[in-house]
């Protein structure tokens, strides 16, 4: 008990508010920080399945501008094909084509470099998940159960400041696939170079 005493006041020496204001805190993000968000449609073309693809879709995000030339945003998005891309190997039960229905999306990443300039480049990267199945020529889905894949999704933009408020985003990202071997198709089907545009919407 005689011990314990010393020791217990010595800890609290060490950790007591006093002891910490002497040193400044160090931190991964410092400084002014201000804050953003945005919002807007989605459209990449690409190859699917040997042939020209389109995608639809949207994404938003949460911007962090750290420095005056920094800026990072954090969100999701998600993306569906919108062509055929017909199964080669399946057909309904009145021997008509069926076509893939997919689509995937996930955590969505960017670094915006020097965003006060009228035109600037950004860097995304997208993480998630996707789903594919079976549709009919009408866009009526006819599996039950998905098959899930994996997608990564990495690119490079120039992005134009329109207004204030509205800033358009033009570039390239490569897809990767991985999970699929299901309805005649593989991975290589959906994986590949697309060309995006982008429609951002928000406080910048």
């Amino acid at each position: 008990m005689r011990l314990f005493i010393p020791i217990f006041i010595l800890l609290f020496t060490l950790i007591s508010p006093q002891s910490s204001q002497s040193q400044d805190m160090q931190t991964l993000i410092s400084g002014d920080v201000s804050h953003g968000g945005f919002g807007g449609p989605v459209l990449k073309i690409g190859g699917v399945d040997g042939s020209a693809g389109v995608w639809i879709g949207g994404r938003g995000g949460w911007i962090l501008n750290l420095a005056q030339d920094h800026a990072i945003s954090i969100g999701g998005g998600g993306y569906g094909l919108v062509t055929n891309h017909r199964s080669p190997t399946f057909l309904t039960s009145d021997k008509e084509s069926t076509y893939a229905a997919i689509g995937y999306g996930g955590l969505q990443l960017e670094y915006i470099n020097r965003s006060w300039n009228l035109a600037h480049f950004t860097v995304t990267s997208l993480i998630g998940g996707g789903g594919l199945g079976l549709r009919t020529s009408g866009y009526d889905v006819i599996t039950d159960d998905a098959e899930t894949f994996f997608v990564f999704e990495p690119g490079i933009n120039l992005e134009l400041n329109i207004t204030t408020f509205f800033r358009i985003m033009t570039g390239i990202s490569y897809r990767v696939v991985s999970g699929i071997d299901d309805f005649g198709f593989r991975d290589s089907d959906f994986s590949g170079i697309n060309g995006t545009l982008t429609l951002k919407f928000g406080a910048f």
